[in-house]
């Protein structure tokens, strides 16, 4: 059972020679980046627009669909996830010999910096393509916002389509320390999207998604400065690595999300702060009132 898993995540023939960049290879170009990037923009905005227009300030009732793209979320991630991180270990078990007898290499710095010239192709980047096309499963969270009359859906909009053009540049440019991305990315999403399937199908649970959130969400910005100040490191410190064109443009989409995530969370616990405030001024308005 656990050779045929591996075997069919990283040693079958369609990862290990996956070759990203040839025009048969589905959202592998520019043109189609840009079109379908514009075809979401144009729509969300269109689609938030009317619900503004017609004063639709109530959710939109949307059923089981919420629930079910929530497991398929987290089924894919999960597969994602072993996906890449046994493509990883089978990686670094082949290449071993050329880290032998060599103290400036190792696994951990291969995983910070690839070589300058790294062609995308292999067992880790059939991955990462896999995670670019998981992408676009992802932009449906912003229609769901949209619909449910959540709060900053342009934020949210904005954060979907970065996050697919982010991942196409890892593919484009072999993006160093793209895997420990995508494997902290995959791993939050997987617990993430579970606890909302669970959740949104009505089963028990102790608190809200919030904290669920937040601490994933937290992980993953912890893991991305890891990666943004070792790569750094490694770049300027052993010679280069691979990509640094894309880390520019990486680092100011993150720079825009740390921005947007510090805002919302701060926004939405001054309102909570407001609300226990009242809720306590109530309580004891209404505790006089019974002395009286």
């Amino acid at each position: 059972m656990i050779r045929e898993i591996n075997y069919w995540l990283s040693e079958h023939p369609a990862i290990v020679g996956f070759r990203w960049g040839t025009d048969q290879l589905f959202g592998s170009t520019w043109y189609f980046l840009i079109c379908s990037l514009s075809i979401y923009f144009l729509s969300t905005m269109a689609l938030h627009h009317i619900l503004s227009l017609f004063n639709r300030r109530r959710p939109i009732p949307l059923g089981p669909f919420p629930a079910l793209h929530s497991l398929l979320m987290a089924m894919v991630s999960a597969v994602i996830f072993l996906g890449i991180l046994l493509s990883t270990v089978a990686e670094i078990r082949d290449t071993r010999w050329a880290w032998r007898g060599r103290t400036h290499n190792s696994p951990m710095q291969w995983l910070l910096c690839f070589p300058p010239g790294t062609r995308p192709s292999g067992r880790v980047f059939f991955w990462s393509y896999a995670f670019y096309l998981s992408r676009f499963l992802h932009l449906f969270r912003a229609y769901f916002a949209i619909l449910r009359r959540r709060r900053a859906p342009v934020a949210r909009v904005f954060s979907h389509g970065a996050f697919v053009a982010m991942s196409f540049l890892w593919l484009e440019f072999s993006q160093s320390f793209q895997v420990l991305a995508i494997l902290s990315t995959t791993l939050a999403y997987a617990v993430v999207f579970g606890y909302r399937f669970w959740a949104g199908v009505g089963l028990p649970v102790a608190t809200g998604s919030a904290p669920v959130v937040l601490g994933c969400q937290f992980l993953m910005l912890f893991c991305n400065f890891f990666c943004h100040f070792g790569f750094l490191f490694m770049h300027f410190g052993k010679g280069g690595c691979s990509g640094i064109g894309a880390w520019i443009v990486n680092s100011m989409l993150n720079g825009m999300f740390l921005g947007a995530f510090l805002h919302f969370y701060g926004k939405r616990d001054h309102e909570y702060g407001k609300y226990w405030v009242l809720r306590d001024r109530t309580d004891e308005e209404k505790k006089k009132k019974k002395i009286k």
